[in-house]
């Protein structure tokens, strides 16, 4: 099959070229060629393979887009060698268009364009061509696959995507320097032909700006462009197809530029000199006056940093600037005084903070200024010769006692006399008064250092003519010490005194006190009192370092027999003259805590450590008594519903009845008594509570023949008494049916060592002295306190 085109793709059809020339078309129609594929073998000679010929074959077809002709547009021509133009071939197309956009003549193969066609919305289509024997409906030929392209026009004008656009460029820049670069796109086709390619130019902007031709970047063509002079501008870019030729499409955008400000002009002040009143009155740190240089720029640019440069106005005024307005602030340093001097000449220099190198050819970025300050006079308060005053005076001093005076003068010129008087808001005024003419402070009442040390008073001066100016300044009066105060005990709590205090031991060291001010450090004597006997428990020791110690005089205390002693010292302060004061001291007899080392009773330590109230201690107390009130009550419940171990006659039966009591050890006493063993008649006659102490009523004589109740029990035999409980044990007709087993063990008598037990140690008392153990620390107390009771038996009962 053989497929014409726009043009002549196939020299060799020169006959059917020539007739669709002749027939007025522009289309040429290839052939079929044949194809050789030739394989080199190993003698290098190529073997040459044959293809056999295809019916047809595929090549492209060109359509122009946009046609606006009444007839449909002519494509091209299938045909294939089967054709012998009897019509006996059908041709036949598909694939993107067919039937719609493209029509094929099924008899001739003549391909139409029956629409207009747009190559900015689809290039090109995909179609399929087939010959078919119109009889037998057989594809005489392999279906083929061709494509259509639509050919471009110019028909796009240039667009710019964005705009308008937005430039910054700084002002004061050089030829050329770039500013934006804009881009304009063309919708046709920039392989064919000149309808895509684009030549920028400028409209509007001449002669600030130029545009580059090809790339479209847009630069400043004229220098020193000055943004005080003019800030903004508006330039207009075309983009033109064709390359710029007549009859090409056009497209413009607009583009604002601004020029950006540098720091290209110094600060100016609008006058050389300025003129300033200021009174004399003007605080110190307060501004009094403004100054401004006018800077065109904008932004840090026009930042300005003012300076006083001459000594005379930079001693009494600063200036500094305000970051919003950009003034000069000035303000004063020192006080003004009329009188003194009456007017300053300030030079002031304003220069820009941020200077741009680039321009240091414009010359200094500063200016400057004189200003001429004039002082005004104004009536002042009176001022005081010093502030503050400090003075002194004794306590006790009479009333009417001189402490001081102060003096103010009126600064004026014109000297109004002053007067003087306190202020009355203050608590001085109930101590001192002031002469209102000479200044003279005196007490109105004698004055304890020791109630009130230092006086802060306020002492106010104005002038007779115009009382309503006034001054003020602070006094301070310092009370000076004389010795009024008698010494005393510096401790008030009471003096822990160890029942096992020796003869010769430290007690307690004490101190004194005293109200009084001693300027070489105070100094304390202490003794007993001279008209009092001696005593016989305590004495007092002075340790001549204003300490003194207590000693005591015997030994152990008993706090049973007495509790409290009471101790007077006598003190005397080092003072001139010495005064002296008696105190007692109070002495507390208790049993001591490691080895005395702890003043402090055990009952005391413990409600101190606990920090309960009398409150508190009653109602836990209370709580202690209610829960052992439900244990009493919930043991009797439980004996009181104990039931038998056999329940009835009929439930007969073996048992083993355990009992998982245990005892308490070597510190069990109630368990179980070895006594009962030995003479259960005894036993009976001598059972005490085990918890109290038993009262001893024998009288013995020599304390060798008192013997043990333990000793006479030894004598009962207790084999015997084991082998009676046996006997009644097995003749006891009440015990329960089932068996019981009953072990009774007699180890025998006449042991060569002897017993170590204490059950048959003999009572016999010793000799020796046992106040060793006091010394044994608290956990040796207890057994301390037992064997001084068993000796004080000795020595009363036995």
């Amino acid at each position: 099959m053989r497929i014409s085109t726009t043009s002549c793709l196939c020299p060799f059809l020169v006959c059917l070229c020539f007739f669709q020339r002749y027939c007025g078309a522009s289309h040429h129609v290839p052939t079929k060629m044949p194809f050789k594929n030739q394989t080199k073998l190993a003698n290098g000679e190529a073997e040459i393979h044959h293809r056999p010929k295809r019916g047809w074959i595929w090549n492209q077809f060109f359509v122009l887009e946009e046609h606006m002709g009444p007839d449909a547009q002519y494509v091209g021509k299938l045909h294939s060698n089967s054709d012998k133009g009897d019509g006996s071939v059908e041709y036949i197309l598909t694939g993107e268009g067919a039937g719609t956009i493209f029509v094929i003549n099924e008899v001739t193969g003549d391909i139409h364009a029956t629409k207009s066609l747009d190559r900015e919305r689809k290039t090109h289509y995909v179609l399929h061509a087939q010959a078919l024997d119109r009889n037998t409906k057989m594809a005489l030929e392999p279906e083929s696959e061709f494509i259509i392209k639509v050919q471009d026009i110019n028909d796009n004008a240039p667009k710019f995507p964005d705009g308008p656009f937005v430039a910054l460029v700084p002002e004061m820049s050089e030829v050329g320097t770039s500013v934006l670069q804009v881009t304009a796109t063309d919708a046709d086709d920039p392989t064919y032909g000149n309808s895509a390619r684009i030549v920028y130019s400028i409209l509007q902007g001449q002669p600030y700006f130029s545009v580059d031709p090809k790339t479209g970047i847009i630069r400043t063509a004229l220098a020193n462009m000055d943004r005080e002079a003019r800030e903004h501008y508006t330039v207009v870019i075309q983009a033109k197809d064709m390359a710029g030729q007549v009859g090409g499409l056009s497209g413009s955008t607009t583009i604002n530029i601004t020029l950006t400000d540098v720091n290209d002009n110094p600060p100016k002040f609008p006058q050389s000199m300025y003129y300033l009143y200021v009174p004399e009155s003007a605080q110190v740190g307060k501004p009094v006056g403004k100054i401004k240089a006018n800077d065109e720029d904008l932004g840090v640019n026009a930042d300005i940093k003012y300076s006083i440069i001459n000594s005379e106005g930079a001693n009494m005024f600063s200036i500094s600037t305000d970051r919003d307005t950009r003034e000069g602030i000035i303000s004063l340093k020192k006080p003004l005084n009329y009188e003194r001097k009456k007017t300053y000449t300030l030079h002031i220099e304003g220069m820009n903070t941020h200077v741009d190198p680039r321009f240091s050819y414009l010359g200094s970025f500063k200016d400057t200024a004189t200003l001429k300050i004039t002082v005004g006079d104004v009536d002042e308060a009176p001022v005081f010769s010093m502030d503050p005053y400090i003075m002194d005076v004794y306590e006790n001093a009479p009333s009417g006692t001189e402490v001081g005076a102060v003096t103010a003068q009126d600064p004026d010129s014109r000297n109004s006399p002053v007067r003087y008087f306190l202020d009355s808001e203050e608590e001085g005024e109930r101590f001192f008064r002031i002469d209102e003419s000479s200044g003279v402070i005196w007490t109105t009442q004698p004055l304890d250092r020791e109630d009130m040390p230092w006086h802060n008073i306020t002492v106010m001066a104005s002038e007779v003519d115009n009382p309503s100016l006034l001054s003020h300044v602070p006094v301070t009066v310092q009370v000076l010490d004389v010795n009024d105060n008698p010494p005393e005990i510096a401790t008030e709590e009471e003096v822990i005194v160890c029942e096992s205090s020796r003869p010769g031991q430290v007690i307690q060291t004490i101190t004194a006190v005293d109200k009084d001010d001693f300027a070489n450090g105070q100094r304390f004597f202490f003794a007993l009192p001279s008209q009092l006997p001696v005593n016989p428990n305590f004495t007092l020791k002075d340790n001549e370092d204003s300490t003194a110690s207590i000693i005591a005089r015997r030994r152990r205390f008993n706090h049973l027999i007495q509790e409290l002693y009471e101790l007077p010292i006598v003190v005397w302060d080092g003072g001139e003259p010495s005064l002296s004061g008696t105190s007692t001291l109070t002495l507390r007899v208790c049993p001591c805590q490691r080895h005395g080392r702890i003043r402090m009773c055990q009952g005391e330590a413990f409600l101190s450590s606990a920090g309960l109230s009398t409150g508190a201690l009653i109602a836990i107390l209370l709580c202690i008594v209610i829960l052992l009130a439900i244990v009493v009550l919930f043991i009797t419940l439980r004996q009181n519903k104990k039931e038998p171990l056999i329940i009835s006659e009929e439930d007969i039966r073996e048992n083993v009845v355990t009992y998982d009591d245990e005892g308490g050890g070597e510190e069990d006493t109630e368990a179980f008594d070895i006594i009962a063993l030995r003479n259960p008649a005894a036993a009976e006659e001598l059972k005490f509570r085990r918890d109290v102490r038993p009262e001893v009523r024998q009288h013995c004589g020599p304390p060798r023949s008192c013997r043990s109740p333990s000793v006479e029990l030894d004598e009962v035999d207790v084999h015997e008494f084991i082998k009676q409980k046996l006997v009644e044990a097995d003749l006891d007709t009440s015990v329960p049916p089932y068996d019981s087993l009953q072990t009774y063990a007699y180890e025998g008598q006449g042991s060569p060592t002897g017993s170590i037990s204490p059950l048959d140690s003999p009572g016999t008392h010793s000799e020796q002295d046992y106040n060793y153990l006091d010394d044994w620390g608290p956990e040796f107390q207890k057994l301390a306190e037992l064997y001084g009771e068993m000796k004080m038996c000795e020595l009363h009962l036995c």
